[in-house]
């Protein structure tokens, strides 16, 4: 059995690596053969401390990937957000690897942000706007500037010294981030990214400009939500599964008639005016496709247990 420690595979994982493995993983998603299992969310003594099992299986890979959401680590200056990778031999059932994933998560989850933002927004989108200053904000902030060339990055937060900090880290990294309120950061955007635990919309619907693409990212169970569903009605809709799309991701908001397109059938914006609009619940392909990329790479550079 192969197993890779949280020290190895944060050492390993790029945004390259993660943006090649989520691009294939969603590519073999919408196809036939491929099954993702409905989420199993449970929760510990503590009922705001959750967590989540997602499995999944195609001709390449069958496994899961149990995550983590403890707020209360807070207190003990620990991080939230746990993962974990198990990859089963596809004839025998046996767990072939063992994966800790933390970091490797938060650079899954970017990567689809990225694909989807690749191919649906405009090729001259200058200005990304960004909902959030967590864990996961910052992955995909860096993500997204690989697809595009953003002359400005504009942050929305809650919290004013949460969101100072959030955007020093931006611009040292090379970004050119600022603070800005949530309506005056909507209109001015080509590019919208959300990453909260909102349930409750973060922007009216009449702010978004023709052209804009928003990726939201935020909605992974019941109950959570970020745009508002007035948005859809005149936007093209794409996720990366839709039925997990409609159950737990951003779209359980969205009319039952509305049509979703998976992203993995790689489909291009068809005017500058249009309003684009992809959601991602997140699925196990991306968590095992990811796992046995960082699994090849420490193979291919002779290291690893």
């Amino acid at each position: 059995m192969i197993f890779i420690s949280e020290q190895q595979s944060s050492e390993i994982i790029t945004h390259e690596l993660a943006y090649t493995a989520a691009r294939a993983a969603l590519c073999a998603a919408a196809k036939p053969r491929a099954n993702v299992f409905p989420v199993v969310v449970g929760h510990a003594a503590d009922p705001q401390n959750t967590f989540a099992v997602k499995s999944a299986t195609d001709d390449m890979f069958t496994g899961l990937k149990v995550g983590s959401y403890f707020p209360t680590n807070d207190a003990a200056g620990l991080p939230r957000h746990g993962s974990i990778i198990l990859l089963f031999d596809q004839t025998t059932g046996a767990i072939g690897s063992i994966v800790e994933a933390s970091k490797l998560n938060a650079y899954r989850t970017s990567a689809a942000n990225a694909f989807a933002t690749d191919l649906l927004a405009r090729s001259d989108a200058k200005i990304l706007t960004i909902f959030g200053t967590g864990h996961q904000a910052e992955y995909e902030a860096l993500a997204l500037a690989r697809v595009r060339d953003f002359q400005l990055i504009q942050v929305v937060g809650r919290d004013a010294a949460r969101t100072t900090a959030f955007v020093d880290r931006l611009i040292a990294a090379g970004l050119p981030a600022q603070m800005t309120d949530a309506e005056t950061a909507t209109k001015s955007a080509d590019v919208i990214t959300t990453a909260t635990t909102a349930t409750a919309p973060l922007f009216d619907a009449n702010w978004v400009q023709p052209g804009t693409h928003i990726s939201a990212m935020g909605a992974d169970t019941t109950g959570k939500q970020e745009l508002p569903p007035k948005l859809f009605e005149n936007a093209r809709l794409f996720c990366d599964l839709p039925n997990q799309s409609r159950r737990i991701g951003e779209f359980q908001h969205a009319s039952p008639e509305s049509h979703l397109t998976a992203i993995g059938t790689l489909p291009t914006r068809s005017t500058d005016t249009e309003i684009t609009i992809f959601d991602s619940s997140g699925i196990s392909l991306q968590d095992l496709y990811v796992a046995d990329a960082v699994i090849r790479e420490i193979q291919s550079r002779g290291t690893g247990s």
